[in-house]
């Protein structure tokens, strides 16, 4: 089922609480990796009551293994103060497309890249695409599988990007049939792709975040004039000097 015009200001209003909140990507004002064999977290870094410190693993791409890190976040961040909203086009349910959820392989890995990567490469389980049409030439993206939870995060880019839409591109999660499951290599299943959804990735609300970038399979050659668009922040704020 669609979002309709309603559910759709609904989804607004949470995806606005969602980005303020405590631990929203507005709130984030340090992200630190841990070097190589240290493990110790200095909770120190939480002491003021406006601060919360979280933990979290990546792949090492210079040393192999698993490397652990933490992140700050502030009540008190200057992004949290010059928010000001997020800018989105109206509803449009003519970007609520008919598309298939089709099973490539259970271990099929798809690199991307990073923003503050340098360039390199990490791999993402990405099991199957999303498929879909628009103006009769179908679609094939590659999205990252979302763990146990019946649904797959899109990365993608269009047209849009960089004039209308945020620079790098967008985010989209596509919600699956529980029976995905039970899918086969080359077998698919009906999906909703309702570009109405698409988010601006926490990238574009805080510098501490390493987003992944849309792959040349994702970056679609039109516009979609549908989900957010820009972050909206007080004149004069400069989001990429708020951390430095």
């Amino acid at each position: 089922m669609s979002i309709q015009s309603d559910e759709y200001a609904q989804f607004r209003r949470q995806r606005s609480a969602s980005v303020t909140g405590p631990t929203g990507p507005l709130a984030l004002v340090e992200t630190t990796w841990l070097a190589p064999g240290v493990t110790e977290i200095p909770t120190e870094r939480a002491a003021a009551d406006t601060v919360r410190l979280t933990t979290l693993e990546r792949e090492d791409l210079d040393h192999g293994g698993l490397q652990r890190g933490y992140r700050v976040w502030d009540d008190e961040a200057p992004t949290r103060s010059a928010f000001e909203g997020i800018d989105a086009y109206d509803y449009d349910e003519s970007w609520v497309l008919k598309g298939r959820f089709e099973l490539v392989a259970e271990e099929r890995v798809v690199s991307f890249e990073h923003i503050a990567d340098g360039g390199r490469l990490r791999q993402h389980g990405a099991s199957g695409d999303v498929v879909f049409t628009h103006e009769g030439v179908e679609y094939r993206l590659a999205p990252f599988d979302a763990g146990d939870d019946d649904s797959v995060q899109l990365v993608f880019a269009d047209t849009t990007n960089g004039t209308d839409t945020y620079g790098t591109g967008r985010f989209l999660w596509v919600d699956l049939p529980p029976q995905w499951r039970d899918l086969r290599p080359g077998e698919s299943l009906p999906v909703e792709v309702d570009f109405n959804r698409s988010v601006i990735p926490p990238c574009g609300f805080s510098m501490w975040f390493n987003c992944p970038l849309p792959p040349l399979s994702n970056r679609l050659p039109f516009p979609i004039r549908a989900g957010e668009k820009t972050v909206r922040f007080a004149p004069g704020f400069d989001l990429y000097s708020a951390g430095s």
